[in-house]
C-alpha cells in the first residue's frame, strides 16, 4: 500500500504529483504542498519501502523473489506512480516533480506515460540523482574504486551488514549531520525535519529499502531515459549541492526534451526545503504557463 496526501485547489484542471528522494517521505514536501494547493491540486506520494508506505522484502535483481518480496528499483517505483496517476489523479495536465532519486523516477514515469500515450505536461527534476556509482558510469571512477566495486558489491548484498549500516545510520543525530550537508545555508534544518525523516526510519522493515537501494549498481540513468523522451522537461538545482554537481547538470541541457535550468545560488541538494518560497516561486512559473 502506498500513501498519498492530497491538498486539492478548487476547479484546476491541472496536478502536481511530487515524488521524494532516497531515505525520504511524502512529509519532506512540508514547506511545498500547501502553498502550490492554492494554485493547483496538489499529490505527495510515499514511494514503496519509503514514510508509511508498505516495506515488503527485498529481492535483488538476480535473485529469486517470494510472493510478498519487491524488487526495489527505478522501474517498479515508477510504474507505481504511474498506477497512482492513472487511477487516482483526474486532472488532464500532470506536471510530476522529483528530487534526487525521485528525479531519476520522474524521467521513467514521462517514458511511461509517452508509451501508453497519456504524456506528462511537463517534468520538474530537481537536484536530480546523477547515479555516479552506477556499473555504467566506472569508466569515470577513480582507480582505487573501481578495484574495490567487486567487494563493495558482494558485502552489501549481505543483510546482516546492510541492517547493520542501517542501524548505524537511522539517528536523529546523524541525521541532522546528513540535512547539515544537504542544506549548505543550515536554513530550515529544525527539530521538525529531523524528526520527520527519523519516524521514516523506524517503521518495520525499512532496513529492507535500505538494501534493496544501496544494491542499484545497475539501473537507469538519467541522461539515458532523457535522451528518448519529448515531454518538456525542466532542471532546479542548487548551486551548492555536494553529493550531484551542478556542472554535469549542465550539460544535459543539450539533451532536446531539457528547456531550462535555473541554478539557486548557495543551496544544496534539497532546495524545495532548504529555500521553499524560491523554489515554489519558479515551480509555480513553470506550472501556471
Amino acid at each position: 500500500m502506498a500513501y498519498i496526501q492530497q491538498d486539492s485547489s478548487r476547479d484546476s484542471d491541472r496536478a502536481i504529483v511530487l515524488i521524494h528522494g532516497f531515505g525520504a517521505c511524502k512529509e519532506h514536501w512540508r514547506s511545498n504542498i500547501k502553498p502550490l494547493s492554492k494554485h493547483t491540486n496538489v499529490y505527495a506520494v510515499d514511494l514503496i519501502g519509503f514514510g508509511e508506505s508498505d516495506k515488503p522484502n527485498s529481492h535483488l535483481k538476480d535473485e529469486v523473489p517470494s510472493r510478498s518480496s519487491f524488487c526495489y528499483c527505478i522501474d517498479n517505483w515508477a510504474e507505481q506512480i504511474v498506477d497512482l496517476i492513472e487511477n487516482k489523479v483526474s486532472e488532464s495536465n500532470v506536471i510530476v516533480i522529483g528530487n534526487s532519486i525521485g528525479a531519476v523516477i520522474a524521467c521513467q514515469i514521462g517514458k511511461l506515460l509517452e508509451e501508453k500515450s497519456k504524456d506528462a505536461r511537463k517534468l520538474i527534476l530537481i537536484d536530480c540523482a546523477q547515479r555516479q556509482i552506477d556499473d555504467k558510469r566506472i569508466s569515470e571512477q577513480p582507480p582505487f574504486r573501481q578495484l574495490s566495486k567487486p567487494l563493495l558489491k558482494t558485502l552489501v548484498r549481505q543483510r546482516w551488514i546492510t541492517k547493520l549500516i542501517y542501524k548505524t545510520l537511522a539517528k536523529k543525530a546523524v541525521i541532522k549531520k546528513v540535512l547539515e550537508i544537504a542544506y549548505p545555508t543550515k536554513a530550515n534544518v529544525d527539530s521538525e525535519i529531523v524528526d520527520i525523516l527519523y519516524s521514516a526510519t523506524q517503521s518495520t522493515n525499512a532496513d529492507e529499502s535500505f538494501r534493496g537501494f544501496v544494491n542499484l549498481f545497475d539501473d537507469r540513468l538519467a541522461p539515458d531515459i532523457l535522451k528518448n523522451l519529448t515531454t518538456p522537461v525542466h532542471l532546479l538545482w542548487g548551486e551548492k549541492d555536494p553529493w550531484e554537481p551542478v556542472e554535469q547538470a549542465q550539460d544535459w541541457v543539450g539533451i532536446n526534451c531539457v528547456e531550462s535550468i535555473d541554478i539557486f545560488q548557495k543551496l544544496g541538494h534539497c532546495p524545495h526545503d532548504e529555500a521553499p518560497e524560491t523554489v515554489n516561486s519558479k515551480i509555480l512559473t513553470l506550472t501556471l504557463n
